[in-house]
């Protein structure tokens, strides 16, 4: 299954670049990613049967291990890409939350866009561990 992140804003040079670079590199599941302009631009179209995930300030904030329990059952059930949408810095529109599968939120915190694609690819890694049985998650 394809996790694809879709990001308003080009993350350039940064430690938060670097960051996302390192976890890619560890991933076994496919990730493929799509930089859009803050404005505009065309997001791909999806591989169907297809979820899209938003991440907002509105959505649950989920523990890994509920993460992966998600991934996998998307998954068992056929989805072929999951979407990991990332606005920009004015948010989702309701249009787009009321299309969305899951509103996934890092908590209560606003975090910087950058640190937020950080974070975001860690906890995909550590989702597809834990589905692996790798001890990188300690639970507990």
């Amino acid at each position: 299954m394809l996790l694809h992140i879709i990001a308003r804003g080009k993350i350039a040079r940064s430690p938060e670049a670097d960051l996302v670079a390192r976890y890619e590199k560890r991933m076994t599941w496919p990730v493929k990613f799509t930089e859009l302009p803050e404005t505009g631009g065309k997001v791909p179209l999806p591989q169907p049967p297809h979820r899209t995930v938003l991440l907002d300030e509105r959505g649950k904030a989920l523990a890994s291990e509920k993460l992966a329990s998600t991934l996998e059952n998307w998954r068992d059930t056929g989805t072929r890409e999951v979407r990991f949408v990332l606005g920009a810095a004015d948010g989702h529109s309701e249009a787009e939350r009321a299309e969305a599968d899951l509103l996934y939120a890092f908590g209560p915190a606003t975090w910087p866009h950058l640190l937020a694609r950080a974070m975001l690819m860690e906890q995909l890694y550590r989702a597809t561990s834990i589905l692996a049985g790798h001890p990188y998650h300690r639970a507990g």
